[in-house]
């Protein structure tokens, strides 16, 4: 009996466990920088998609920067964002209904010490389901030697439509920064 336990426990599948991750797109920002990243033609055959990264963009700031995303080209007020953020020392929490993006992640700026990135995870829950809103959430922070920020967000999308392609831009209008990464994956 035990012998069966551990061959059953280590059967895969072809399709991989439950919950399995694939990688769907990666992009690496190339020298000069971008004003927006752009994953298009992204298959419905996923219950949630992932975006991983690390993102540097050309405001002069340390930390704090939170990047945009739009889903299908919608950028009209379809959009509500929370978001909950600290340093160590204080913390605040901040919301916005009816505006025309999505938050995706944290960034850092300029002004923070050379080759330092903010890194994130973003969640985006239901994205192929056609008859409901999509929800989003993000966990992101940066350290610039102990002066950083951690942020935890969440945002709604109000269309019922699947989402086939992710539009990402800069806060305030700000290009990302040459080495930022964005990595794309599909969650069975």
């Amino acid at each position: 009996m035990p012998i069966l336990g551990i061959l059953a426990s280590s059967f895969r599948s072809a399709a991989g466990p439950e919950g399995a991750y694939d990688s769907l797109a990666t992009v690496t920002v190339p020298s000069g920088g971008v004003a927006s990243i752009t994953f298009a033609g992204i298959p419905s055959g996923y219950k949630h998609l992932q975006i991983r990264g690390i993102a540097r963009e050309n405001r002069a700031i340390v930390t704090g920067g939170t990047m945009k995303m739009t889903f299908n080209s919608d950028t009209a007020a379809n959009y509500s964002v929370h978001v909950l953020y600290g340093d160590g020392t204080t913390a605040a929490a901040q919301g916005t209904a009816n505006t025309s993006y999505s938050q995706i992640a944290y960034a850092t700026g300029t002004s923070a010490l050379t080759n330092n990135f903010g890194a994130f995870i973003t969640d985006i829950l239901d994205y192929a389901n056609t008859s409901k809103y999509k929800t989003v959430r993000t966990l992101g922070g940066g350290d610039n030697n102990g002066a950083g920020e951690m942020d935890f967000g969440s945002s709604n999308w109000r269309s019922t439509s699947a989402i086939t392609s992710i539009s990402i831009t800069g806060s305030t209008g700000a290009n990302v920064l040459e080495y930022s990464s964005f990595a794309l994956y599909g969650v069975k």
